[in-house]
């Protein structure tokens, strides 16, 4: 299956407000990849952080004051590790647009 982000405008997220990957403007595969990768680890953290904001941690294990901190990393991390695991699919797609806006 092929996502095709035809209303996604890579301009406005060359150069993020709420501190994102910065898209880089490359003709290089392998830098586009690294960067598009970098945007989908991002945004799988952001979808997480909203999918556990109502979950309250684990009186045994979790709480205290550092956990709001940690957790932040730890969504981070698990973004970076499902986007090394092939994703969403969105590293492909983004990654075809930063190309794709070289070549225009």
């Amino acid at each position: 299956m092929e996502l095709s982000l035809p209303i996604l405008d890579l301009g406005l997220a060359l150069a993020p407000a709420d501190g994102g990957p910065r898209l880089p403007r490359t003709s290089d595969p392998v830098e586009a990849r690294r960067a598009a990768q970098d945007f989908e680890a991002f945004f799988v953290a952001q979808v997480m952080e909203q999918m556990f904001a109502g979950i309250e941690p684990d009186a045994l294990f979790g709480g205290g004051a550092g956990e709001p901190a940690f957790r932040s990393l730890l969504f981070q991390e698990y973004g970076k590790a499902v986007a090394r695991a092939g994703g969403f699919g969105l590293a492909d797609a983004v990654q075809r647009e930063i190309l794709r806006l070289q070549e225009a």
